[in-house]
C-alpha cells in the first residue's frame, strides 16, 4: 500500500457557466507570458528595445502552436485516423498533444518572419528568449498533470503519481515524468542564464545550449514513459529525436564558436530618427518673421523709421558715421 503519492486532479476543466476553463490551456498561456517576460528583460539587457520580444512573439507563438500540434498528430496519427477514431479530435488541442520539436521548428519560422520585419538577427533573438522557452516548458508540463497523461512506469516511490482509471489508462501509481521534465527544464533555464553571463554566448549559442541540455534530459525521461509511441530499433521515436537534435546543437556550439566568436555588439538597429532630425532642420530653416519682412522689402523691427526702404544690415559703417550720431539715436528709438 502506498503511504504517499502525488494526487491527480479529479478533473482538468472547470466550467464557468457555459465557458470551460481548462488547466492544460492555462498552463500553456502562463508559460508563454513567462517566456515573453524573461525574454524581454534579457533583450533589454543586451541593448534591445522594450516590447520587441512581445512583437515578435505575436508571430512565433501561433506558428509554434500549429507546429507543435502538427508534430503530435503526424507522429501519433493512429490516435485520430485509425479505425473507430474520430479525425475531428486532431483539432482539439485543449485535450493535450503538443510536440515540442514541432513547436520549436515552426515557432522559429514565425520568429524569423518577425525578426526580418524588424531588421533583427534571429540568432540574437533566440539567445535572449532561450531560458524563457525552457521555463515555459516547465510550466506547460503541468498541463499533462491536469489531463493525467504522459506518466512513466509504475513505482512505489513516495513521489509517485496517482492515476485514476480512464480512457487508455489503468489506475495505479506511476513515475511523474511530467514533474521530472518540469524540474529539468527549470535547471536548463538556470544553466543557460549562468553560461550566458559567464561566457558571453552569442550568435545563437545560448539557444543551442538550451536545445542540447533539454535533449539530454528528454532522452532519459522519454525512455521512462509508458504511453503509446512509435519505436525504432527498440527506442521510442522521441528518444531518437532528442539524441539527433542534441548532437546537432552541440555541433553548432563548437562550429559557431570558431566561425563567429564573441557576442553581437548590436542586437537591434537603432530606430530611425529621420523624422525628428527633419523636424529640427525644418525648425532651424524657418526664418524669423522680422527677417522675412526685411527680405520682402518691408520694414524690419530694428530698422530706423527713416531708413524703412533699406534693410538694416545693408547700412555701412561710413553712413552711420556721416550721420553724426543721428543714426544711433534713430536706432534706439526704433526698439
Amino acid at each position: 500500500m502506498d503511504l504517499a503519492f502525488i494526487p491527480s486532479p479529479s478533473t482538468g476543466v472547470i466550467h464557468l457557466g457555459p465557458i470551460p476553463l481548462r488547466g492544460y490551456a492555462f498552463c500553456i498561456i502562463i508559460g508563454v507570458f513567462v517566456a515573453v517576460w524573461l525574454g524581454n528583460k534579457r533583450w533589454i539587457a543586451r541593448g534591445g528595445t522594450a516590447g520587441t520580444v512581445a512583437d515578435i512573439a505575436v508571430w512565433a507563438v501561433p506558428f509554434g502552436l500549429v507546429g507543435g500540434r502538427l508534430y503530435h498528430v503526424i507522429t501519433d496519427y493512429q490516435l485520430y485516423f485509425s479505425e473507430g477514431e474520430n479525425w475531428v479530435d486532431a483539432f482539439k488541442i485543449w485535450e493535450g498533444g503538443l510536440g515540442i520539436w514541432g513547436a520549436i521548428a515552426l515557432g522559429a519560422v514565425g520568429a524569423w518572419i518577425g525578426c526580418r520585419r524588424r531588421g533583427i538577427p534571429l540568432p540574437a533573438y533566440a539567445d535572449a528568449i532561450a531560458p524563457g522557452i525552457a521555463l515555459a516548458q516547465a510550466v506547460g508540463r503541468w498541463g499533462n498533470w491536469f489531463n493525467q497523461e504522459l506518466y512513466g512506469k509504475p513505482t512505489d516511490l513516495p513521489w509517485g503519481l496517482e492515476i485514476s482509471a480512464g480512457t487508455n489508462r489503468v489506475e495505479g501509481v506511476y513515475h511523474p515524468t511530467f514533474l521530472y521534465e518540469s524540474l529539468w527544464c527549470i535547471g536548463v533555464a538556470l544553466l543557460v542564464i549562468w553560461a550566458d553571463r559567464r561566457f558571453k554566448l552569442g550568435h545563437g549559442r545560448a539557444f543551442a545550449l538550451y536545445v542540447a541540455a533539454y535533449c539530454a534530459g528528454r532522452a532519459w525521461i522519454e525512455y521512462m514513459r509508458v504511453d503509446e509511441a512509435h519505436h525504432i530499433l527498440g527506442l521510442r521515436l522521441n528518444v531518437w529525436t532528442a539524441i539527433i537534435v542534441g548532437l546537432l546543437a552541440v555541433a553548432y556550439i563548437v562550429i559557431s564558436a570558431k566561425v563567429r566568436p564573441g557576442r553581437e555588439e548590436t542586437v537591434e538597429p537603432k530606430k530611425a530618427v529621420d523624422g525628428e532630425k527633419a523636424g529640427k532642420a525644418e525648425h532651424a530653416d524657418e526664418a524669423d518673421p522680422a527677417d522675412e519682412a526685411a527680405a520682402d522689402g518691408g520694414p524690419a523691427e530694428d530698422a530706423a523709421p527713416g531708413d524703412a526702404d533699406a534693410p538694416a544690415d545693408e547700412v555701412s559703417v561710413e553712413d552711420v558715421k556721416d550721420k553724426d550720431g543721428a543714426g544711433n539715436g534713430a536706432g534706439a528709438g526704433g526698439r
